[in-house]
Parts: C-alpha cells; structure tokens; sequence
C-alpha cells in the first residue's frame, strides 16, 4: 500500500515517521522549503504524547528530543497575576510532572530525520480526488497528480483535504487574536526576573485582555540530562509570551503590522487598558523580529460534528479535524496521538486482520474523541478569559483555580 501525506506539520511528519519504520511505502508533501521555516514557538508533549512518539519513531530521535527538552517538573508552579502585576495565585505542584516543553523548529526537525527520504519539500497541493479507478490521488500547482491508497490530510486549520471531504470549512475564528513573541530572561530587569521566575503562568485583565508568559530552558532544565545530544535552538532561560485581545477591527489592523511595528501597536493597546509597565515588560524587551499575529480558530467542541464525512481511502488528522486554539496546550500532542492511532490501525490491515474501510473509520472515531475532549478544554479557557470584566479585586478566589488551570495549558 502506498500513502500520502499532504503536511509536514508536527502530525505529518509523525505519521510519515511512524509508517517509514514500519516499512510502508509512504510519501510526505510540504510547501515549506525548509522545515524550520515553522510558525509558533514552543509546545508541550505530556506523557500521552511522548507515549505515542515512542511508537512512532526510532530510540535515539526520542532521546535527543529528550534531551531538547524543558522537564515542567523542574519549574516553580504556575503564577496568576492581575494587569497590575499583583500575584493571585498559584498552580499545582509539577514535581511529578511526566510532560516537556521543546522548541517546535526542534521537533519538527528531528520528525523530518525521521521521515527521511519520504519527505518532499516545496511542494504546493491544491486539491485531491479520485482517478477513473476510484483510487484517491494528490494534485499539485506545479506537477502531475499522485494516486496512492490512502491520503492522509495533516495540513493544518485550513486544510485543503478536509474542505474536499466536508464540503467546505471545519472550523470558524474563535474570537480572539493572539500575538506571541520571544523575550531572554537576562533582557528583563531583576525586579521582573525575579517577579516572573522559573515557571510559566498568565496575567488577565478586564474586557477579555490577557498575557500568557511560558518559561522554556532546555538548557538548565532539560528532560533528559544529555548535552552531546541536545539540539534546542532556545539555548539560555527564555520566555514565550503569547499576548490575547478579543477580535475586533481594531486587532484586525494590528494583523497587518510586522515586527517592531507590530510591538509598538500591542504596548501601546494594552496600555489603555490600564496594565502596568512591569506587567507589560516582557514584551518591550521582546525580539522584534520575533513578534507576530495570527487568529486562534476552533473546530467544534462536539465529537459528531468533527470528520463528518463517511470513511473512505481520504480522511485527515490534527488541526484540519479538530483545529484549537492554543489554550488547550494539546494541539501537537493530539496530532501525535492521532498519527499512532492511524499507524496501529493500518498495521492491521497489513497483517490482513481487518480492511482499510473498517481501519479508517475506528481511526476516524478515535480522532472524534480526542478532539472533542482538546476542544471542550480549549473553549473553556477562551470563554474564560473573554468574559473577564474590569477588576479581579473580590472576584479574584472564584476565577483563580480555573484560570490557573487554563495558564498550565496555555502554549503559544
């Protein structure tokens, strides 16, 4: 059987990954032409995740990833803060804490030494169908059609083979636009340094504005200590901040700003919301070439309405399915998950234990519940965060546990 993948996302490639170790015929389509060419900045994997990678690619690649890695388990607890910059509060424990932090450039590299060969850079796909024999095919802007048994849409939130299988689009903007950024530890001030810490944690203020802060140092906190094997581009204490504003014409026209433009319009927006310098620091003495936009889109929270087509020799995994917002923390992991679950279900059909119809569809049944229990997560904390009204002050005890479980998801 051949299969390919259109995506060389974090889910694509771990198919890809998975299938090559196995030893099927599989082929990996991208449009990057270079896999570090990647949006965002880091992700976790938690012991579900890292689980299904361990089936998916060889010991050695799970090692170096390993040792890429930030352990949460080395992290002071998560932090709640008021815009002001006023701690309300902490989050659990991490101490046994199985999940990591790893840069994403990180993963996706070390996913595409595993896919190899497999992989096919710079190649745009505008469609799929089928050929006179029924059999799926991949078509491109610049070169002829590939027929296979089995396509695989990996391609993101805006999925080219979703929206030929659903008929149109899977998911809708979820009402909030994120900014995120790059900021060195040893750039802030030491008041800031030591206000913030080593841990991760979210700051909320009213008519739904927040600043998630994430604490990443592979270096210092690695999951695995081994640094001839470490390979992570975040090299010293680093935070990755991801900055929230409720959609609006206002945040439509920031989108269109880049870099230091783009920092400027951001301070200057949170400022007339009343948040204080210190609060605000972490993204003036950001990276502005490291600050960007984009729109948190989400698919539906319930499980009948995601991959609403029947199975068949198409289907799809990750964001083109079940697209969420980064609020769940769990997008990459769930896209890996989804990638082993349809690993082991072709396994089966190699072993001639079932067909590639039946396969498909308890994969596709699979892909529903993950997605939808990601999804439930997600929207939750968006709301919550959305209807965030002026002033924490006596509110503060009944929004702190929730919104502390929602910064120890939040990943950007």
């Amino acid at each position: 059987m051949r299969v390919l993948v259109v995506g060389g996302g974090i889910g694509g490639l771990a198919l890809g990954a998975g299938l090559r170790r196995r030893g099927w015929e599989v082929s990996v389509f991208d449009r990057d032409g270079d896999v570090t060419a990647t949006g965002g900045y880091h992700i976790t994997l938690d012991e579900r995740a890292q689980s299904a990678l361990r089936e998916l690619v060889p010991r050695d690649i799970m090692r170096r990833l390993l040792a890429s890695g930030s352990a949460l388990r080395l992290r002071d607890p998560d932090a709640l803060w008021d815009r002001r910059g006023r701690l309300l509060g902490h989050g659990p424990d991490l101490s046994g804490s199985a999940s990591i932090d790893v840069d994403r450039v990180t993963l996706r590299t070390l996913l595409a030494e595993a896919v190899g060969d497999d992989l096919h850079l710079g190649r745009t796909v505008s469609g799929v169908d089928h050929d006179d024999d029924g059999a799926p095919r991949v078509l491109f802007t610049d070169a002829a059609p590939v027929p296979a048994d089995l396509v695989v849409g990996a391609d993101g939130a805006h999925s080219v083979v979703a929206r030929h299988l659903a008929g149109g689009r899977t998911n809708k903007p979820a009402g909030i636009i994120g900014f995120s950024g790059r900021t060195l530890v040893r750039d802030l001030s030491p008041g800031e340094q030591q206000r913030l810490g080593p841990r991760s944690g979210l700051a909320i203020g009213p008519r739904g504005a927040a600043l998630y802060i994430g604490f990443l140092d592979p270096v210092g906190k690695p999951a695995l200590d081994a640094p001839d094997l470490r390979m992570s581009i975040t090299t010293e204490p680093t935070y990755i901040w991801g900055a929230m504003l409720p959609e609006s014409t206002v945040t439509d026209s920031l989108r269109r700003l880049r870099g230091g433009a783009l920092q400027a319009r951001l301070l200057s927006r949170f400022r007339t919301r009343g948040w204080a310098p210190r609060s605000l620091e972490v993204i003036a003495r950001a990276d502005p070439h490291s600050v960007a936009s984009y729109r948190f889109n989400a698919a539906s929270t319930r499980a009948a309405d995601l991959a609403p087509w029947p199975a068949g020799r198409i289907t799809a995994l990750g964001d083109a399915v079940h697209a969420t917002p980064p609020t769940a923390g769990m997008g990459a992991g769930a896209a890996i998950r989804d990638a082993a679950d349809l690993a082991e279900n072709l396994s089966a059909v190699a072993d001639g234990t079932t067909t590639l119809t039946e396969a498909v569809t308890r994969f596709e049944a699979g892909v529903r519940g993950r997605g939808s229990e990601m999804l439930t997560l997600a929207m939750r904390t968006v709301r919550l965060i959305l209807a965030t009204d002026t002033t924490l002050g006596a509110a503060a005890t009944a929004v702190t546990t929730p919104v502390l479980a929602a910064a120890a998801r939040l990943r950007y």
